[in-house]
Parts: C-alpha cells; sequence; structure tokens
C-alpha cells in the first residue's frame, strides 16, 4: 500500500483522492454483493431450490391512492386527502378563519 503524504497535497489532488476512495469503495461493496449473491445462488441450486423460489417476489408493491378529504375553495383542483404535511392552501384556509369541514369534500351518497 502506498504511504501519501497528505499535508502536501493541494486541495484538488485531495478532492480527486477522496472522489477515487468512494469509487473504490463502491466498486467494492458492488463486488462483495454480487460474491455473496453468486455462492447464495449456489447453494440454492444444490438443495434444487433457485434463488426467487426462496426468498420470494422481489417487486415492490405500490400504495393505491387515498381518496381525497378537503379540496380548496377556489380551485377544486387542490385537494388532501388529510395524511402527512398539511398542504400550505389547507393553513392558509385554517388562519383565515375556516374550519376544516368547511373544506371538507361532500361525501358521495352511495344508493
Amino acid at each position: 500500500m502506498a504511504d501519501y503524504d497528505l499535508e502536501a497535497l493541494s486541495l484538488p489532488e485531495l478532492k480527486k483522492m477522496q472522489k477515487d476512495i468512494a469509487r473504490a469503495i463502491s466498486s467494492y461493496e458492488d463486488r462483495q454483493k454480487a460474491e455473496a449473491r453468486a455462492k447464495v445462488e449456489a447453494l440454492a441450486r444444490e438443495l434444487g431450490y433457485s434463488l426467487a423460489e426462496l426468498v420470494g417476489n422481489e417487486a415492490k408493491t405500490s400504495r393505491t391512492p387515498v381518496a381525497a378529504k378537503y379540496r380548496h375553495p377556489e380551485n377544486p383542483a387542490l385537494t388532501w386527502s388529510g395524511r402527512g404535511r398539511k398542504p400550505q392552501w389547507f393553513v392558509d384556509a385554517l388562519a383565515a378563519g375556516s374550519t376544516a369541514s368547511d373544506l371538507a369534500v361532500p361525501s358521495r351518497m352511495i344508493t
């Protein structure tokens, strides 16, 4: 391993070295993961399975959007489900004296 006098290097040289080290670390981790995956796949094959059978479906499921509970009084395109951070228009409307029930989307009647 090379011995570097870091004090003698300029800032651009140090930054380049930092980038090179980060790239080397990432590359090393990728190689280690690939090697581990190959070992696990080989073991699964020896036991008569595929890796996908053992770990299940790796596809990520997406959440369905939640129906809007609140609607902007002047711009009906702006809605909020009532989950997560309150949108600024909702906060402004409350500060102006509106209530949450004033901004609520009318519920539909089921027939």
